[in-house]
């Protein structure tokens, strides 16, 4: 055998001897290639010279034919541009006098405007050379190049290559990956919800997650953990200032910020060095803050201290989640389906941005703030959302070079927060309302830290256990369901998931936290997405019918970021108090254009959402995603009232005297999806409620070049 057909029965590719062949010989093309990396070019002409030259000196033509190459190759390109989109483009002609194919790669300095269809401009260059004739072989490697060009995780590797041998190293992950997409799926899933036995499903979390322990941290030492650090950095201690501020006025001072700011501090980095899947953030969420302030409710009914119930309610919480945890409990959440994962998703993205536009125009009613201090606080919240969401979206931007736009797309939130901190100080408003921190290290009513938990009667102690029931509940939605949504095939996770053995660390902090009477954390949707697109790898990619899609090819996974954020938290504790009489006051409209940033990039991937939008669309302009092009529109729209139904219901329930049942709520959401079974075809729900993704990129418009 050949070096490539050993490399493709190695790789696992066994299929017919006309399938292995064409697989070896486009394998052999690839390894025979000369590869530019960096290549100067001003136009098509200079590029393809260069690449010609290339073939010239590896012999692969004579200067001859590499002349009538190049006068081949410029007519063809004057008739018709051979650029896919997606920053690809494949120069190609036939010569009269070679024997089997030939192929040169480039990647240039400056991508080149040559009129793809998604009118980005070409980064990657791969000329290719057919014999006259062998029309059947020639369309077979331009389908296997526009194949290549479209796998995510070869594309972030070939952008980020530093020489030919890096480019070749891109190419075998890509055979790797070909080859287990093509064998037979293994009957062991490898998320760990199908785990047996006493503690199998944390086991078996430990052993998939182990081996990447220390990855976790060189992989942390990369541009984006700073940028991701210092954006979550705010994004998490605004709303731990603020819930914590909450938390005290519906809990008569009992818990408050200072609280909220070390349970967040304290267990974020115990999570980022514990937990098996750390891209995770844990924090206050709103259902926790509503089931703390109605038990807070009901114990003043009762004539009960507060603090020791909730110690003894917290402490049956964090028995039955480690109880649901060894007891493989999580596995349960494979019931779910993207139906529940999309409307728990949208409700809390819709929460922080309806938190948002409401705090900043009731800034306007309130009476200790003048008319112009409201109207700055809108105009900085406006100017914060704009800059992080303009920056953001630069990589897909012609202006500047390639790493400015990725730097800014990085630490464009950063930039905005520094922006309109920066102007509101310069401008020396008065009356601005600012971020509210705590003076000194105490609590917030001036209670001493451990709860003094036998100071409840002991009834309390076992009718604790029907609240706790409720509060297990809601905890274990919180924390699957947004593990779902971090763990998502969208994402392209590699390093596993791991559910159960998360839930146990995150009861046994429940368990801490309540002695201490800290508020309860869990897994915090809104910042664990920010977290995840923060340090994701994106490519924009803008199909012939000019829908715009953002593709996550890969994402820097690593738990330096989730532990640098709370130890910055901690570090708040000193810092904020000091930066608050120095004068360096953040003014609360520039968070709260924040907290709108967050609410509306996590609608980002969210296929309701999509949906949504297409009740406002032309039918005839319905973007092509793989639901639109199987299900009817009518069914389409029916599915997605229904979510929308689902989401009405839950939003009510969150703000009315049912608040305690929230969790039910959101379980009821799987037997409604079961029902669906018998109103909707099979393969219509197959089509709305899985986690198949759009056929997107430079394969579709590969027929034409020919």
């Amino acid at each position: 055998m050949s070096r490539s057909q050993n490399d493709l029965h190695a790789h696992g590719f066994t299929g017919s001897d006309g399938q292995t062949s064409k697989l070896q010989g486009f394998r052999r093309l690839l390894d025979e290639a000369p590869v530019i990396i960096d290549l100067e070019a001003s136009d098509t002409r200079g590029a393809v010279e260069q690449l010609i030259e290339a073939l010239v000196r590896q012999q692969s033509l004579s200067s001859v034919q590499g002349g009538r190459l190049l006068e081949a190759v410029m007519k063809r390109e004057a008739d018709q541009s051979s650029a896919l989109g997606d920053g690809v483009v494949v120069p190609h002609a036939f010569l009269d006098d070679i024997d089997g194919a030939r192929l040169a790669v480039a990647r240039l300095v400056r991508p080149l405007d040559l009129g793809a269809p998604d009118g980005l401009p070409s980064r990657f260059m791969y000329l290719l050379c057919g014999g006259r004739g062998d029309d059947e072989s020639h369309l077979e490697h331009l389908m296997s190049i526009a194949r290549l060009t479209s796998d995510p995780a070869f594309t972030e590797a070939v952008d980020e290559a530093n020489d030919a041998e890096s480019w070749r190293l891109a190419v075998d992950d890509y055979w790797l990956r070909a080859a287990a997409a093509a064998a037979p799926p293994s009957p062991e899933r490898d998320d760990g919800l199908d785990a047996r036995g006493f503690m199998g499903g944390v086991l078996q979390d430990l052993r998939r997650r182990a081996p990447h322990y220390l990855a976790d941290y060189r992989d942390g030492l990369h541009g984006k953990s700073v940028a991701a650090t210092l954006f979550l950095f705010f994004a998490c201690v605004a709303p731990a200032v603020a819930f914590g501020g909450l938390m005290s006025q519906l809990t008569g001072g009992a818990i408050g910020a200072m609280e909220m700011i070390v349970a967040t501090a304290i267990g974020g980095a115990i999570y980022a060095v514990a937990a098996g899947q750390p891209l995770t953030i844990l924090g206050g969420t709103g259902p926790l803050l509503v089931f703390t302030a109605v038990l807070f409710e009901l114990c003043g009914r009762m004539g009960l201290a507060f603090l020791p119930v909730y110690a003894w309610v917290g402490l049956w919480t964090a028995l039955f989640t480690v109880l649901a945890a060894v007891a493989n409990a999580s596995a349960l959440i494979r019931f779910c389906t993207r139906f529940t994962d999309e409307i728990f998703a949208l409700l809390i993205s819709v929460i922080f941005i309806y938190e948002a536009i409401n705090n900043v125009l009731s800034v306007f009613s309130d009476e200790a703030v003048n008319d112009h201090s409201a109207l700055m606080s809108l105009v900085l919240a406006l100017l914060t959302f704009y800059v992080a969401l303009s920056l953001r979206n630069m990589r897909a931007s012609r202006y500047l070079r390639h790493r400015v736009r990725e730097f800014l797309a990085d630490f464009g939130s950063v930039i905005a927060i520094g922006t309109a901190t920066g102007i509101a100080l310069f401008l020396h408003e008065e009356g601005l309302p600012t971020l509210a921190v705590p003076d000194t290290f105490a609590t917030t009513s001036g209670r001493p830290w451990l709860v003094d938990i036998w100071a409840a009667p002991t009834w309390v102690i076992l009718a604790s256990i029907a609240p706790a029931l409720l509060c297990t509940v809601l905890v274990y939605l919180d924390q699957n369901i947004t593990a779902r949504l971090v763990n998502q095939s969208s994402h392209r996770l590699k390093k596993g998931a791991a559910y159960h053995h998360d839930l146990l660390v995150v009861g046994l902090l429940l368990g801490a936290f309540s002695l201490f009477g800290l508020p309860w954390l869990v897994a915090a949707t809104v910042r664990s997405l920010n977290h995840i697109r923060a340090l994701a790898h994106v490519k924009e990619r803008v199909l012939s019918d000019g829908y715009r899609s953002a593709t996550i090819t890969g994402v820097q996974e690593n738990r330096v970021t989730g532990l640098f954020i709370h130890i910055l938290i901690g570090a708040s504790v000193l810092l904020l108090p000091w930066m608050t009489r120095s004068g360096f006051e953040i003014p609360m409209a520039v968070l709260f254009g924040l907290f709108m940033y967050m609410g509306v990039t996590s609608l980002g991937g969210n296929q309701l959402f999509d949906r949504v939008k297409l009740w406002l669309m032309d039918p005839a302009l319905h973007p092509r995603t793989h639901y639109v092009r199987r299900v009817p529109a009518p069914r389409i729209h029916m599915f997605t009232a229904i979510q929308l139904v689902g989401l009405a219901v839950l939003w009510i329930v969150k703000t009315s005297a049912l608040a305690l049942l929230f969790p039910l709520f959101i379980a009821l959401l799987v037997p409604l999806r079961l029902v669906l079974n018998k109103f909707f075809d099979e393969e219509h729900l197959a089509a709305l409620d899985s986690e198949e993704e759009a056929d997107e990129g430079p394969l579709q418009e590969t027929e034409q070049l020919i």
